[in-house]
């Protein structure tokens, strides 16, 4: 999954708590809670851990792109879900 410099921009500063919203708007429910790590599950059987971490820090690039290709969003998926403009 490729995005352009415009796209990563706008994403590497989100936080997980931006990203939980948008997770849980896209129809995403949370499944199981550890202390750091919340898995969220889709009606469709997509499922992804998010490592959550208290404070506004945003994703290492690595890491943020792995975490979108577990969720499966196209980057109209993002603007609908106004992650991106």
């Amino acid at each position: 999954m490729k995005f352009s410099k415009n796209v990563w921009a706008q994403l590497k500063n989100k936080t997980a708590d931006e990203l939980v919203s948008a997770l849980e708007k896209d129809g995403f429910a949370l499944d199981n809670k550890a202390r750091t790590e919340r898995i969220y599950r889709h009606p469709d059987r997509r499922r992804v851990s998010i490592h959550y971490h208290t404070g506004n820090r945003g994703y290492q690039s690595g890491l943020l792109k792995a975490l979108l290709k577990d969720i499966g969003w196209t980057e109209n998926d993002m603007r609908r879900l106004k992650l991106i403009k």
